[in-house]
């Protein structure tokens, strides 16, 4: 299995002939300012076979992406409370998913799980096995108190691609603002790969979006991600946007 790190949160997973990838992003969202990294069109990362979505934000979905690189039939798989919303943006094999699903892309299966949004938004997390060796991709969840049993029903697994960078929000639509996180922070994120018993944690989450105070992320990300995992004896792999992960 091999994993290519696209922009952001997203990710492409390679095996034999077959290839999905899960949070597919080009499109910056004009609310989020400028982007402060490169972004890459997804024609760079190659074909795929099926898309995953989390969750619906435009920093995770991206139908005008997807669309453009992988045509509106291809196969996306999103929760069931987003499927009309998907469906309206013309994808025409669309299809919701509940927690006892799982999925077979050719050499791959691939089941959701437990993921609980900063906002209240419909969030999934997705476990791709092939081969024998098993990741976890968690989107932009908060920490929650399913970790031991996606670790129970579905771990251990060979990596966990988990976000970090902790941001406030104050968005026009959800006021007043809560002064809280809406994603985990570098420590929690170190803690869910120790719960989950990953080989490798791999930050995803963590560049490109800084525009205060409409979304004010941590600071010195890298630096709280690497001395929590060294405290926690936690395997780090950073990725950046095209770089790749054989396991």
């Amino acid at each position: 299995m091999i994993i290519q790190k696209l922009p952001w949160a997203g990710i492409k997973i390679e095996h034999g002939t077959n290839s999905i990838v899960i949070d597919p992003f080009y499109h910056f969202p004009s609310d989020l300012g400028t982007p402060t990294g490169p972004l890459y069109p997804l024609d760079d990362f190659g074909k795929a076979d099926a898309v995953f979505i989390t969750h619906v934000h435009p920093d995770h979905y991206d139908p005008e992406a997807i669309k453009q690189s992988y045509g509106a039939d291809i196969p996306i798989y999103v929760p069931n409370e987003a499927l009309e919303f998907v469906r309206g943006h013309g994808f025409t094999s669309a299809v919701g998913v509940s927690l006892k699903d799982t999925f077979t892309i050719g050499s791959f299966s691939v089941a959701p799980t437990y993921s609980v949004d900063g906002i209240g938004d419909p969030q999934v997390a997705w476990i791709v096995s092939a081969e024998g060796k098993t990741i976890i991709h968690c989107g932009d969840t908060l920490w929650h108190g399913y970790w031991w049993r996606i670790k129970q029903d579905h771990g251990p697994f060979d990596a966990a691609f988990l976000p970090v960078n902790s941001p406030l929000v104050e968005f026009p639509h959800l006021q007043p603002a809560s002064k809280q996180p809406i994603v985990m922070s570098p420590e929690q994120a170190v803690s869910a790969a120790m719960v989950l018993e990953a080989k490798y944690m791999v930050p995803i989450h963590h560049e490109l979006v800084n525009n205060p105070p409409i979304y004010t992320p941590a600071r010195d990300i890298k630096t709280s991600v690497t001395q929590s995992a060294q405290e926690n004896n936690v395997a780090l792999k950073w990725l950046e946007a095209k770089g790749k992960l054989t396991l």
